[in-house]
């Protein structure tokens, strides 16, 4: 009976053992799914050769390509616009521009704008002019910073300054010759002409 017992011991320890060593083995977790993968891609190859086309002229050749002055049609169309942008009046001594003088500068600009800078090459000229009082040296300044007064808000506008030039008459070329301040303010001016086409 002893003999059995410490079989039944002997037994019990041994399941004991293996039921211990059962637990403690670690289950192997599954590795977590590999990231979806695109399918197999085929071997690069070089793509098959095209034939060789010319490229587009690019947008500054294009520009090369295109007149350097407007056709008669285009140009008499600039001038109708420069003879409806009335001359800008100025005060008596001054050059900053008055509110209606904004207001003739204004008038049809912004297509003027458009045509010009298609036509780098045509330029506009900006005449300053003043009333007879004062001396001729002091009117041909006057003059220019009107002419300068009135290029400014153009280029603000738009048009290229490059294409604006400048000229003082002073008192040379009135449009009036009474002297009263009425004739003496249709003097001072600023006039915008196109530029004679250089050939």
């Amino acid at each position: 009976m002893k003999r059995s017992y410490e079989l039944v011991i002997v037994t019990i320890a041994t399941l004991t053992m293996i039921g211990a060593g059962c637990a403690k083995k670690k289950v192997a977790a599954a590795p977590p799914p590999a990231p979806a993968q695109p399918a197999a891609e085929a071997p690069s190859r070089p793509a098959p050769a095209t034939p060789r086309t010319e490229p587009r002229p690019s947008a500054p050749a294009a520009a090369a390509a295109r007149p350097a002055y407007p056709d008669a049609a285009t140009r008499a169309r600039i001038d109708q616009l420069l003879a409806r942008i009335e001359d800008a009046y100025f005060d008596y001594d001054k050059h900053t521009l008055r509110a209606d003088a904004v207001k003739a500068l204004q008038a049809d600009s912004t297509e003027l704008r458009d045509i010009l800078k298609d036509y780098p090459a045509y330029k506009l000229t900006i005449e300053g002019h003043c009333d007879e009082r004062g001396s001729a040296e002091y009117n041909m300044q006057l003059g220019q910073a009107r002419a300068e007064s009135a290029k400014a808000y153009l280029v603000q506008v738009g048009i290229p300054s490059d294409q604006l030039g400048l000229v003082s008459y002073g008192k040379e070329k009135p449009v009036c010759d009474q002297h009263d301040e009425s004739c003496w303010q249709k003097n001072r001016r600023i006039h915008i002409v196109a530029m004679a086409q250089q050939n």
